[in-house]
């Protein structure tokens, strides 16, 4: 379709009903009621493997039915169409709800470590940053070959990061398989699971995932790094539902060296001394 579309033209011919008005609520959002009543969120991608990734996402998290996930209307090479999440509120009882519940999806698994959502792209993205997806047997290997080296090379090759500053990343990368703690299943992970992509309705929503075979501490390193409503609540209702290993609050640094350095490559400088005081910290384990 024509760049020049309109999201309400979209949304009608991508789910097929006539759109009864909407309104934007973004540069790339639009919110629009189809003829049976639904509310949908209209987004422009910002390309074709970032929509083919998401809706895959969305529907491979949907299909355990732990945690809430807008329904997929929808999707092209441009566009994606959801059904909206109701307005609301973050409360203990939803925090509680949703620990159990992402304990859930976790355990839904996946095929590989670094595996895509069925039909998702292997060479995905994060935010406005590429994702490669390619499958690996081992976490600690793909760890660094997959999320830790690639952003690395990119902040150098930006110099954003110093070749001295890379050789403290290259180490971690080096004892990934001592600093890793016990070894677990590929987990089905949202990806990109900070506290924007969590919506608060009566129960705790997923959108925006960037979703893959990982290691469920991940996930939850993530949510730690940027805030959750109830965050505490959140936790111990996960490992009620499935005891983390011992050591992971030690090892949160590590899990979180992937997020930073996405948001070094992406917003320079500011984030950089962030992911080199992970670092040492995981080093440090």
């Amino acid at each position: 379709m024509p760049d020049s579309e309109e999201p309400l033209a979209a949304a009608a011919r991508l789910t097929g009903q006539q759109v009864n008005g909407g309104r934007r609520l973004t540069g790339a959002l639009t919110a629009a009621v189809l003829a049976d009543g639904t509310e949908v969120v209209v987004k422009r991608g910002e390309s074709r493997r970032a929509v083919q990734a998401e809706a895959a996402g969305l529907r491979w998290l949907a299909e355990p039915g732990t945690v809430p996930v807008p329904e997929v209307r929808g999707a092209d090479d441009a566009w994606l169409v959801t059904t909206r999440v109701p307005d609301g509120r973050a409360t203990a009882s939803a925090a509680e709800r949703f620990g159990r519940g992402l304990a859930a999806l976790h355990a839904a698994g996946a095929t590989a470590f670094g595996s895509p959502p069925p039909g998702g792209p292997q060479h995905a993205t994060i935010g406005r940053a590429p994702m490669d997806n390619t499958p690996g047997g081992d976490w600690p290997q793909w760890y660094a070959e997959r999320r830790v080296l690639p952003y690395v090379r990119a902040a150098v090759d930006a110099g954003t990061l110093g070749p001295a500053e890379a050789r403290t990343f290259e180490q971690v990368c080096e004892r990934l398989p001592e600093l890793a703690g016990p070894a677990e299943p590929p987990a089905r992970l949202h990806g990109d699971l900070w506290s924007g992509n969590v919506l608060w309705s009566a129960d705790a929503w997923l959108i925006d995932p960037a979703a893959h075979g990982g290691h469920r501490e991940s996930d939850l390193a993530m949510l730690e790094l940027f805030g959750c409503p109830h965050l505490d609540t959140v936790l111990a209702a996960y490992d009620r539902a499935a005891p983390l290993a011992p050591g992971r609050t030690a090892r949160v640094p590590l899990h979180q060296l992937f997020p930073l350095l996405v948001h070094t490559v992406l917003f320079g400088r500011s984030y950089a001394g962030q992911a080199l005081h992970a670092a040492r910290a995981a080093l440090a384990l």
